[in-house]
């Protein structure tokens, strides 16, 4: 999973995305479907992910785009090691989601969405839904979930993925 020489599409794809991609680029709507898989193998999608995309499938790389920004799921920018997402749904909004991320923001120095740490360990994002809204507010540390949260939770919660 290495880049190639530099230019439009030579980033290396593991073979067991090429082969989804082959799969499924034949198939009508499909690439939202490739895109999912392109971000699942590298954690996100690269310029030159979008480049080789563009070329493997025969499409402007304007469209590619045009998916990646309009869905917030998508992710142009390497996210930290610890992917921090804190639901701002409607359950968890009311509880105070907001001054989660406020709190995780400033615990970490991040300024805005998409920022990640200097030591690249944390990244933060405002998720819409996490599917625990009896547990609001709601804030998930890669695989794990943590709920019914107060700002004054989340330094010790921080602590335990610096160590």
């Amino acid at each position: 999973m290495t880049a190639a020489k530099a230019g439009p599409g030579n980033i290396l794809f593991p073979q067991e995305l090429t082969s989804f991609i082959d799969e499924w680029k034949v198939k009508p709507g499909s690439l939202i479907m490739i895109l999912h898989k392109t971000q699942e193998t590298f954690g996100f999608i690269s310029r030159e992910a979008a480049e080789k995309l563009a070329i493997l499938l025969g499409i402007p790389l304007a469209r590619i785009y045009g998916v990646i920004t309009f869905y917030h799921f998508f992710k142009t920018t390497k996210p930290g090691k610890h992917k921090i997402s804190v639901c701002l749904g409607t359950a968890c909004y009311l509880k105070g989601g907001q001054d989660l991320i406020g709190e995780a923001r400033e615990i970490l120095g991040l300024s805005q969405e998409g920022d990640v740490t200097e030591d690249g360990l944390f990244s933060i994002d405002p998720v819409r839904c996490v599917g625990c809204c009896g547990l609001a507010p709601v804030m998930t540390v890669g695989n794990d979930t943590y709920g019914k949260l107060t700002k004054e939770m989340i330094p010790e919660i921080i602590a335990k993925y610096r160590n």
